[in-house]
């Protein structure tokens, strides 16, 4: 006869129910699968479309800043900048001021596919906002940034 205690059907409702990172793990895939789908015809992610934004500076950013925008580390970072780099889109070069450490930038083709997406984007993203409970998108980004800290 086993003594292994088992755990509660009735805890797993509470956990799908109740658990923050479930429902903010599955919002964020709801999310990225209508901006994949609208950024489809740019050949874009909505993880390659936040990347290519991120680089939108009147300096080229060194990566370790970007990394940190973007919530991964610097590896993740590199193999996500690989198939844009090999689509001419972005332009990874040695930082002048740390010969150690490498900047990045849009290139003119990755300013002009950004310049042709940004409109999709905006629509896309007015739609989603229309569909945040309450009507107030603002309280929502302000919880959430509290919680990517």
């Amino acid at each position: 006869m086993s003594s292994q205690k088992t755990l509660p059907y009735e805890t797993t409702i509470l956990v799908r129910d109740c658990c923050l990172c479930l429902h903010v793990q599955r919002a964020a895939r709801a999310l990225g699968r209508r901006f994949d789908e609208a950024l489809r015809p740019f050949d874009l992610t909505n993880g390659q479309f936040s990347l290519l934004m991120a680089l939108n500076r009147p300096e080229p950013p060194p990566m370790g800043p970007v990394a940190n925008l973007l919530a991964m580390d610097r590896t993740t970072l590199t193999a996500a900048l690989k198939p844009l780099e090999r689509r001419g889109l972005v332009k990874i070069a040695q930082d002048p001021m740390d010969r150690r450490s490498r900047v990045v930038s849009l290139t003119a083709k990755g300013h002009s596919l950004m310049l042709n997406a940004l409109p999709v984007w905006e629509r896309m993203h007015d739609e989603v906002e229309q569909l945040v409970p309450g009507g107030d998108p603002g309280t929502l980004r302000k919880g959430l940034r509290a919680l990517s800290v």
